[in-house]
């Protein structure tokens, strides 16, 4: 199982738990929605059932389900910021369509 972060990624984690003041990492996931059958998932992780994964890098944890795990395999997680805007970048090999609006992908 593999999932990589960028420097960026987990400098923006770790100042998002820093404000959020409490967490154990990021939670990652998947869940059926959009046009294109899912849409990633992201919220804070208050805590770790036995069956997680837990990935650490760059001094930050991101906890993944085990429903998601597979859809998540070999995927990088970037954090882009674009003028006034920002947001995680998800760049998942397994992701064969994705809707106009990016909002949702395909994985077959």
């Amino acid at each position: 199982m593999t999932i990589e972060l960028t420097n960026r990624a987990a400098a923006h984690i770790r100042r998002s738990l820093e404000q959020h003041g409490s967490g154990l990492g990021l939670r990652l996931g998947v869940k059926p929605s959009g046009c294109s059958g899912f849409m990633y998932t992201v919220d804070y992780a208050e805590q770790i059932s036995d069956d997680d994964t837990l990935i650490e890098q760059h001094g930050v944890s991101v906890v993944i389900d085990p429903k998601s795990l597979p859809f998540l395999d070999g995927m990088e997680v970037d954090f882009i910021r674009e003028g006034l805007n920002e947001r995680f970048e998800f760049r998942n090999p397994n992701v064969t369509a994705e809707c106009g609006c990016g909002e949702s992908f395909a994985i077959q």
